[in-house]
């Protein structure tokens, strides 16, 4: 894994239903992610927030609230994480809403592209986040950057990166997913995107759900986690705009970014819809940063590979 770790602020909420989302970036900071991470030996440099418009706050036009400044902010955010990926760093976004995955991930399946890499993208979410506009009446963008960086949807969007579709479906793996609309769904199947739900946790176990999911992953492979807080119960993190009943418990969690950790293949990380608007006393974020560590390496014991 590498060691010198960007830290990349994106404060907008401007793909999003509910306002808030913008105040993560400073939540996470708050909670110590810097000093969490430089414990664990890592090189960390805060780049600050990335700039861009302001939240209009205004209904969908044409399918879509907010297209222009959504674009604005994902090419600004694309070219960003490329920066730092080109750099030789290990990216980490702290959003800011879940449209952001798009400018991210085009970043990182460009730098793939580039460096003959295999890319490998963990979704951590509540939501399947597939959505077009033809099938969402709220046109909230954050529903869509999946279907997005497959190529469904126009090309301000899709092109970001300059290759459409971004990525193929079969380099994504989703997980925890628990809330998907009914035209989404078939969208789903559709376009082949593997999907690891609630009800298949339940059934196989987290242990099990991690090691589809990783399965394949070796040291050409490109690892992307893109983190949706509401990935959690929201017992466990109440702070997030889109709550789903019955999601992961902490220790699946814990367990969930111990075996990111031990495949030594994190190159990049979005931290997503974390708002501190629906917190109490910042607590999401620090969970939030306590499963970041995880990931990045703390665990009870040394265990032999």
């Amino acid at each position: 894994m590498q060691k010198k770790v960007s830290l990349i602020g994106v404060p907008t909420d401007i793909g999003a239903g509910a306002r808030g989302a913008s105040m993560g970036p400073e939540a996470l900071r708050v909670a110590g992610i810097a000093s969490v991470l430089e414990g664990h030996g890592l090189q960390v440099t805060d780049r600050g927030n990335l700039a861009g418009p302001s939240n209009p706050w205004k209904p969908p036009a044409e399918g879509y609230r907010h297209l222009n400044e959504v674009v604005i902010w994902n090419q600004t955010l694309h070219d960003a994480v490329f920066a730092e990926l080109a750099l030789g760093r290990l990216p980490i976004v702290l959003g800011g809403d879940h449209c952001l995955g798009l400018g991210s991930i085009s970043a990182v399946a460009r730098h793939c592209r580039e460096a003959g890499k295999k890319l490998r993208v963990l979704w951590l979410d509540a939501h399947a986040d597939f959505n077009t506009s033809d099938l969402t009446p709220s046109g909230n963008i954050h529903g869509m950057p999946v279907a997005l960086l497959c190529g469904m949807g126009p090309p301000e969007l899709t092109g970001i990166g300059g290759t459409t579709p971004a990525i193929d479906a079969s380099v994504v793996r989703q997980i925890g997913i628990r809330s998907v609309d009914p035209g989404e769904k078939r969208l789903v199947l559709q376009a082949g995107l593997e999907v690891f739900d609630m009800r298949y946790i339940d059934e196989m176990g987290m242990r099990h759900t991690m090691e589809q999911a990783l399965m394949g992953v070796d040291e050409n492979t490109h690892l992307h986690v893109s983190f949706d807080v509401d990935f959690l119960d929201p017992e466990v993190a109440p702070g997030v705009g889109t709550t789903v009943r019955g999601g992961p418990t902490y220790r699946e969690a814990q367990l969930s970014m111990e075996m990111i950790a031990d495949t030594g293949r994190l190159a990049s990380l979005d931290v997503m819809e974390l708002n501190p608007a629906l917190d109490v006393r910042n607590a999401t974020a620090e969970v939030a940063v306590d499963l970041i560590e995880s990931m990045f390496g703390k665990s009870t014991l040394m265990r032999r590979q």
